[in-house]
This record gives C-alpha cells, structure tokens and sequence, in this order.
C-alpha cells in the first residue's frame, strides 16, 4: 500500500518521492519561520495579539472543532438564503500579502456544488481542492498537507454530493465490465474500491458508494504519512466528510 495516497494498486516511483522530497524542504523553510512552542511562552500577550492581528483573516485563527462549526453556520444561511454581504474590494486588498483559510474542502468538480457558495464564506476562508469523484490523489494530498503545515489550516472536508456521475461511471464500468476511453480509467480505479465495499448494502446503491467514496478519501488523508497523519494525531487537523444535498444545498456530515 502506497503510504503517500493509501491506494494498493497505485505506484508512485521515485519521481512522488523526489516531489514529496521537494515539497518537504520548501515546507521545512516556511515553517523555520515559526518561532518555536518555548520561544512563544516568551512573548508577550502583547506581542501574541499584533502578531495574530497582523494575519490577513485573523478571525480564521480558530480550533478545528471551532472551524467545524463556522462551516456548518455559514451552510445554514446558504440554506435560507440569507448570505453575508461581501466585501470584495476590502477582500482583495487583505489579501494581496498571503491567506490563511480556516477551512480546505476536497470537493467534486460538478458544477452544482460550489463550496464557496455552500458555506457562505469570504475570499481567503476557504482552501478548495476539486477534482471528479472528490478522490484524494497524490496531488490533491499534497495540496492538503501544504493548507495544514503551510497555511495552518485547521480542518479538512471531504465533500461528495448527490447524484455523482464519477461514481455512477464507476459502478457502470465495473458492472458492465468496460474500459472507459482516455484517462477515465484512472477515476475508475481509484473510486472501485468504495463501490466494491459496499456491494450488498441495503439502501440506494449510488448513494452508499457515494457517501463510503468520501469516508474513504478522508480515511486516506488521515493516515497519509507523514504529514497529515501527524497533524490528524497531534489534533492540529481535524479531517471529516459530508454530502451535499442538491434539493435544498444542504450539507450532512457523514459517521
């Protein structure tokens, strides 16, 4: 099993661990800017509360469970219909120095979800990382473990929807026995192993490979070494998924 993405029929070779070498030192040299645990008890309240302020959202500082709740808040106004009014300008402006989200989402490409929308968040609250099927990849991984050691973001969200054609693909591919055209077969593969896990389940069989696609793909962050498995072990991450609902745009955290 590949300990970078926790597929077992994906090798990576020695060109992911030159990445994986690559992405590790750059990260290395953002994070020795850090002042280190003891070097902070020496500071100021002070000097903690200008440093903080000085970030370009510092209302995004914030615990992962405190990250929870601010997203599942902001899905309940996109719900009712009652968004925050936005500030672009004042946004881009903040923002012209750096961005520190208090949330990344691993979402679907499909074209009805938009997490932005779903949470009702600003520019620079939320890290989106979209791709058919919501799969956690190498690269999608790696852009993860940049918003948690990087970006300090403090929770991640795996984020299926109803209805998914990637998943729906799958199951017909492997039913029918047929090779997709172009690089579908890599979604196809990466997908199968949900769709097989739950043969047999009672309930609606798209829906329950949907829903174990994304406990799985949140599973493969948790324990994607050695950075995410870290931080999901030292609580400086938290990693969940959910579905999104098209009729009303509501959001289900899923066990």
């Amino acid at each position: 099993m590949c300990q970078l993405c926790g597929f077992a029929d994906i090798v990576h070779g020695s060109q992911i661990r030159r990445r994986s070498f690559v992405f590790g030192a750059a990260a290395a040299g953002a994070l020795t800017a850090i002042p280190s645990a003891n070097a902070k008890s020496r500071k100021s309240k002070s000097k903690e509360t200008k440093t903080s302020s000085a970030l370009p959202r510092p209302q995004n500082v914030m615990t992962p469970d405190e990250a929870l709740a601010r997203l599942m808040e902001g899905n309940k106004r996109y719900q009712r219909g009652i968004a925050k009014r936005h500030d672009f300008i004042a946004e881009r402006e903040a923002l012209v120095g750096g961005q520190n989200p208090y949330a990344a989402i691993l979402s679907c490409s499909d074209s009805r979800i938009a997490p932005e929308y779903a949470f009702d968040s600003s520019r620079g609250d939320l890290f989106v990382v979209r791709v058919a099927g919501n799969v956690a990849n190498p690269y999608n991984i790696a852009s993860m473990e940049y918003a948690v050691e990087v970006l300090k973001t403090p929770l991640i969200l795996v984020l299926c929807h109803e209805a998914c054609g990637a998943v729906k693909s799958t199951m017909s591919s492997i039913q029918d026995n047929t090779t997709l055209p172009g690089h579908l077969p890599s979604l196809v593969n990466a997908i199968a192993p949900a769709v097989k896990a739950v043969e047999g389940r009672p309930g609606d069989p798209l829906e329950n490979a949907t829903t174990e696609n994304a406990r799985m793909c949140a599973e493969t962050l948790k324990t994607a070494t050695p950075l995410l498995s870290a931080a999901s072990n030292d609580k400086r991450v938290k990693i969940v998924s959910g579905i999104y609902r098209l009729g009303d745009g509501r959001v289900e955290l899923l066990a």
